[in-house]
C-alpha cells in the first residue's frame, strides 16, 4: 500500500484528499500539523510522497519552509513533495525549493491532478523514507 504523509491540512481538506488518495490509488494518507511531527514520523515510517499545505492550519506558518527544511534534509531530501496550493505562485516558488509540481484544494475532482499524483502512487514507485 502507498502511503502519503500530509502536512498542515485542516480536517475538512485532509478528509478530501484522503478520499482521493483511497479512492484513486488506495493509498493512506497520514496526517501531521507541522515540520517536527513529520520529521518524527519519517524517522520510523516510509512514505511515497509528502503533500504540504501552502500555511499550516495549525499556525498558519509557511508550507514552503517545510519543503525547505526536507529537501536540504540528506536523510529525506528524496521524498517526492507536492505543494497544495490554488495559487500558481506559490506552486512556482515550491517548485524551485524542489517539489513536484502540486495541485489545489479547488482541483483536488480533476483528471490532471490524478495525473499528477499517479507516478508517485500508481505501481512500483519505490517507497522512501
Amino acid at each position: 500500500m502507498k502511503r502519503v504523509l500530509s502536512v498542515g491540512q485542516c480536517s475538512f481538506d485532509h478528509r478530501g484528499i484522503s478520499q482521493l488518495m483511497k479512492d484513486r490509488f488506495a493509498a493512506e494518507v497520514v496526517s501531521v500539523d507541522d515540520w517536527s511531527q513529520a520529521l518524527a514520523r519519517l524517522a520510523d515510517e516510509s512514505f511515497d510522497l509528502m503533500l504540504v499545505n501552502r500555511k499550516l492550519d495549525r499556525d498558519y506558518s509557511d508550507g514552503l519552509d517545510v519543503i525547505r527544511h526536507l529537501k536540504s534534509d540528506p536523510d529525506h531530501a528524496g521524498l517526492p513533495v507536492m505543494m497544495i496550493t490554488n495559487y500558481p505562485e506559490h506552486q512556482r516558488l515550491a517548485i524551485d525549493a524542489g517539489a513536484e509540481p502540486g495541485f489545489g484544494k479547488l482541483e483536488l475532482a480533476k483528471s490532471e491532478t490524478v495525473d499528477k499524483l499517479r507516478p508517485f502512487l500508481d505501481g512500483d514507485h519505490p517507497t522512501t523514507s
